[in-house]
């Protein structure tokens, strides 16, 4: 089982093949800025599954998630940064290895990503998301797949 550095990498594979894809097949056009953010959401989807135990992981996991809080406030984007906050704080609910290792989780865990802007009358940011909600399953994958959940 591969420590967060390894989990890392693996999301940063999955998430720059995953964006090479989309840009061949015409899904995406590239631009630098929503690509980093997608490989962003990539490497946080590969960390969250080990963020319910203390690791260097969940360290880092968080200390993304509280910059991101922090600017959301700053913007003064103060529902977005609510529930941001209360989504971060999941993981810390059950045990290691329990129901952030299981594949509905890596389904479900990202939702927010699509649900907010929806509960927020955006349907236009709904469908703007749906590479951000990608990327997150697909980091997230990744990490079950280097823990040897789909042998």
């Amino acid at each position: 089982m591969p420590d967060y550095k390894g989990h890392l990498a693996g999301g940063l594979f999955f998430g720059v093949m995953g964006l090479v894809g989309a840009i061949l097949l015409g899904w995406l056009v590239f631009d630098p800025l929503q690509a980093s953010g997608l490989i962003g959401f990539c490497l946080l989807g590969a960390l969250f599954p080990d963020v319910d135990t203390n690791s260097k992981g969940q360290n880092l996991y968080y200390a993304v998630f509280t910059v991101v809080d922090l600017v959301l406030i700053l913007r003064g984007l103060y529902v977005w940064a609510a529930w941001f906050g209360l989504f971060s704080m999941l993981p810390a609910v059950g045990s290691h290895r329990g129901w952030t290792h299981t594949w509905w989780a890596m389904l479900l865990v990202p939702v927010p990503i699509l649900a907010v802007p929806f509960f927020m009358q955006m349907p236009d940011a709904v469908r703007d998301f749906i590479p951000f909600y990608t990327a997150f399953v697909a980091g997230y994958f990744s990490h079950l797949i280097l823990d040897g959940k789909f042998r």
